[in-house]
């Protein structure tokens, strides 16, 4: 439909103009907030500059709901106030039919959200985050120490005094074996077992089993039946953030296995979904809010735009925050701003101008 390309028309420069001025924003925030920390380690210009320049697809992350907000209230406002949606409306179209193509390119850009954050920004911010601790002399490392994990439903419990995860190594392994009824099977120790790539190889170890009243000690022969990915016992030792939402949920299993506080690491799970929504919320409301405004209306699309935002950051954070505390489920504080804006949106849109 004719009206249809002319709608996007409009829209995408302003969007375009909108990303970059929102991700330029993040950036500097960023860049700003840690340049004493630069300048006192003595960082070159050149070191901090692509720090920054990984940040970017992080900082677009951000800024690609507030972007869409601005550009489309802007479209929508700039129609009403040249008069054009007048002629519109007197040919028959509803509102909500002209706003059509926003809503489909808010509902693709919250699956492109998701994807982007999984396969661009993961991995960048992954760098930007180990490049900045390096220069920042801050010490970090995947290696886990004082792991416990829980195999085959809790049947078998590994206990690792530390991980080397470049060489695939347990040092100071326990492994502890229950029958189904919960009682005493076997205890295996050895000083460090190495994965072969389908299973774990204890070295010198030693397997203590029950025989009749006496508990009798034994060297392993096999160790076939210890199979845990190592990946599984690293995960503990990284961030939620740093991973992509697939690892993210094996790490909340992981820990459920382990008996270890999962509730955290959940929220930041449902989050990666919740938060890929908000594109298509924010079209929604964007549309009940474009015509509102006939004079000045970029400075008071800018100004909406930024304190809808704004809340929206300000209500995600405490709900997810009140989430990690255990004090809400995490479900709800993931979901509970994006489903509190759609609500707004779809009631200011009631009283939109058609």
């Amino acid at each position: 439909m004719i009206l249809d390309r002319y709608l996007v028309r409009q829209f995408l420069p302003i969007f375009i103009i909108a990303s970059f001025m929102f991700v330029m924003i993040i950036v500097l925030l960023d860049l700003f907030t840690n340049l004493w920390r630069y300048l006192n380690n003595q960082v070159s210009i050149k070191e901090i500059l692509a720090v920054s320049y990984y940040y970017i697809p992080k900082s677009f992350s951000y800024a690609l709901p507030v972007s869409l907000l601005f550009a489309s209230a802007y479209t929508l406002g700039d129609l009403y106030g040249r008069n054009e949606l007048t002629a519109i409306f007197s040919s028959g179209i509803p509102f909500l039919r002209f706003s059509l193509p926003l809503v489909i390119i808010g509902l693709a850009a919250s699956f492109f959200a998701f994807n982007f954050d999984d396969k661009v920004v993961i991995p960048t911010l992954k760098t930007k985050n180990d490049m900045s601790r390096r220069l920042l002399h801050q010490s970090t490392t995947e290696n886990n120490s004082d792991i416990v994990i829980k195999a085959k439903g809790g049947d078998l419990i590994y206990l690792v005094d530390y991980y080397d995860y470049k060489q695939f190594v347990l040092n100071g392994l326990t492994i502890v074996e229950q029958n189904e009824d919960g009682t005493f099977a076997s205890l295996a120790r050895a000083p460090k077992a190495k994965w072969n790539g389908e299973y774990w190889e204890l070295t010198d170890a030693v397997v203590y089993k029950w025989d009749r009243e006496f508990l009798r000690a034994s060297a392993l022969e096999d160790s076939t039946a210890y199979y845990e990915d190592p990946e599984t016992f690293r995960r503990n030792a990284v961030k939620p953030e740093e991973l992509p939402s697939r690892e993210i949920g094996f790490l909340v299993n992981d820990l459920k296995n382990a008996g270890l506080p999962f509730i955290s690491a959940q929220a930041d799970y449902y989050h990666r979904y919740s938060f890929s929504a908000v594109s298509f919320i924010v079209m929604i409301l964007s549309i009940s809010m474009g015509g509102r405004f006939r004079k000045n209306i970029l400075l008071m699309t800018l100004l909406s735009s930024l304190m809808s935002a704004v809340v929206f950051y300000v209500m995600d954070m405490v709900t997810m925050m009140m989430a990690r505390l255990d004090y809400i489920p995490t479900f709800v504080g993931a979901w509970l701003p994006v489903l509190t804006f759609l609500i707004v949106g779809a009631l200011l849109l009631q009283s939109a101008k058609t």
